[in-house]
């Protein structure tokens, strides 16, 4: 008869973070929130820790982003969104779950009293609809071919393709990724700072060149 692997109390625990990431978590993290432990998480990730991370953390894999889509085409029910993806119900259950804990969907009542419940999307995910059709402009140029788009999204009163998204000065001028460049924001911490400052001053040589 096996005698049961009881795996030691101070044992630290490992999470499933990218190779050369220090990922242990360990007694004294049992306190953290979950909120506290994505945070710490992503800091470790990304020593810059910003946004693009968070997002990732959130959005990072492909059922995510295609859940948002469905939401912004009506999508609302869990059975719409089953039948239309083709995702298995508990790999949906988790995913819809993160969205709404994340407040990019709302789980609501499909009408006042009912025990049946729908998602929609809140202010913060319809802030979303640039980064969709960014990332489908781009898959439909660089994956697809131009002429070859599965997908194109159209101004609905007239009817025409939406402009490719660009990013703009606050002038309107069209900026190239060498006219852009990472400042220190309010949250930035010293680690973040000092890489930016390398950042800075990787700029300015380059320009001399």
């Amino acid at each position: 008869m096996k005698s049961a692997h009881r795996r030691p109390p101070d044992r630290q625990r490992k999470r499933f973070l990218p190779t050369g990431t220090d990922a242990t978590i360990g007694p004294e993290h049992n306190n953290l929130t979950g909120r506290a432990l994505t945070n710490m998480k992503m800091e470790r990730f990304d020593p810059l820790n910003g946004s693009i991370a968070h997002i990732l953390d959130i959005l990072g894999e492909g059922w995510s982003m295609l859940i948002i889509r469905e939401a912004f085409f009506g999508i609302r029910r869990f059975e719409e969104f089953q039948r239309h993806l083709g995702i298995a119900r508990n790999i949906l259950t988790a995913r819809l779950k993160k969205l709404c804990q994340n407040d990019i969907l709302e789980r609501v009542p499909i009408k006042p009293g009912a025990k049946r419940h729908e998602y929609l999307l809140t202010s913060k995910g319809k802030e979303l609809m640039p980064a969709l059709i960014a990332l489908t402009q781009w898959g439909d140029k660089w994956i697809y071919g131009l002429g070859n788009e599965p997908i194109i999204f159209r101004d609905r009163e007239h009817g025409q393709p939406i402009s490719p998204i660009r990013v703009h000065a606050e002038d309107g001028r069209e900026l190239r990724p060498r006219e852009i460049m990472p400042t220190p924001g309010p949250g930035a911490n010293e680690q973040a700072q000092s890489r930016l400052e390398e950042l800075a001053e990787l700029a300015r040589s380059l320009d001399q060149q």
